[in-house]
């Protein structure tokens, strides 16, 4: 029985190290320090790039970028002063752009501006499928959008910084109108978090019965693959207001 005790214990202790192992580097705020926020738009630091970051828009060219479920970038989205913008007005929200390549585990930080009364979104785990018109009718949104002037009044999970109609923000850090706001979303597993301005907005666990309890009641009840893919494209999406996205930079674990 002793050595069964003891054999328990180095077990532990090296699950343990195995785990904290496997998790450095990981967790949400060693994450935000990697990033070199006074580095110049749309390119990486030496300190980003040691950290395994990429840069998934340069500012200048398209590349990497396409419309959804279309084979090009689509028109009404242009660069404009080292942004990505859409052009339209109106709804447009099934023409947001999406990343060619599909991510699983990653951390993406990325810096957007708003104009007076816009309203946008970054998505994850989307899919393409002619049956899907709408990016959000598979991917989860973190919220990007100018609640202070929208016309209509908006739930709690509408505002900035929320897991759009499921987790509204624990805080509201949003910078005044015209500047630039950033983003850090963590997807480790089913575990994610969404960082606005340096504060922890939305955190939760896919799948939980918490999440399954909002997956299952409200808006999604009309659209069944909703949340149901744990691999799959980042977009920005389109909804017919003007929006800047720069200094889009991954890092996949």
């Amino acid at each position: 029985m002793e050595y069964f005790t003891v054999k328990s214990i180095l077990f532990l202790l090296a699950w343990t190290v195995i785990s904290c192992a496997t998790n450095e580097g990981k967790d949400v705020l060693s994450l935000y320090r990697q990033l070199d926020r006074d580095s110049t738009s749309n390119v990486l630091s030496d300190k980003e790039r040691q950290n395994g970051w990429i840069l998934l828009f340069d500012g200048i060219a398209s590349d990497g970028w396409r419309g959804y479920n279309m084979d090009h970038f689509p028109d009404c989205w242009t660069i404009e002063d080292g942004s990505l913008t859409m052009i339209t007005e109106g709804m447009a929200e099934s023409q947001g752009i999406l990343s060619e390549k599909e991510y699983e585990n990653f951390a993406l930080s990325a810096e957007f501006r708003l104009t007076r009364g816009a309203n946008s979104g970054i998505l994850f785990q989307v899919k393409e499928d002619p049956k899907y018109e709408f990016p959000y009718e598979t991917g989860p949104e973190f919220q990007v959008i100018d609640h202070e002037n929208w016309p209509d009044p908006l739930e709690n999970w509408q505002i900035c910084g929320a897991n759009y109609a499921m987790y509204p923000p624990l805080k509201e850090p949003y910078k005044k109108l015209g500047e630039w706001n950033h983003i850090l979303l963590v997807v480790n597993g089913n575990h994610i978090i969404q960082m606005l301005n340096g504060e922890i907005v939305v955190e939760y666990e896919k799948y939980s019965a918490d999440w399954n309890e909002r997956r299952n009641s409200g808006k999604w009840t009309a659209y069944p693959d909703y949340g149901k893919f744990d691999t799959g494209n980042i977009v920005l999406q389109n909804h017919g207001t003007r929006v800047w996205y720069r200094s889009i930079k991954l890092k996949e674990f």
